[in-house]
């Protein structure tokens, strides 16, 4: 069990690492073409605990280009600016990294 949460760590380092670089060569290419379209969202999520939330919410503030607002951890809400409209896969690939590291 403790070897499975420490393969889901690791594996969530590696895609934040490589989320963050693909979301920096992103930011400076819409930056040079003026592409910017600012947008607030919320996004609910599968995360449960306050500590899994929190972790979720940092790695979005870690990513170029995404902003975390606000965390209700009640209903399960992640309120996150963004430079352009995304997807939920496209804010928060990590999710099922962090649900089966920490949950």
């Amino acid at each position: 069990m403790f070897i499975m949460r420490f393969v889901y760590g690791i594996a969530y380092f590696v895609v934040l690492i490589y989320e963050i670089v693909k979301a920096t060569i992103d930011v400076a290419i819409r930056t040079v073409n003026g592409n910017v379209e600012p947008v607030v969202v919320e996004i609910e999520t599968v995360l449960k605990r306050p500590i899994s939330q929190t972790i979720l919410a940092n790695s979005i503030t870690l990513t170029p280009g995404t902003l975390s607002i606000d965390l209700d951890s009640e209903r399960q809400v992640l309120t996150v600016a963004t430079i352009v409209h995304r997807s939920k896969e496209d804010v928060i690939p990590f999710e099922p990294y962090i649900r089966k590291m920490l949950e």
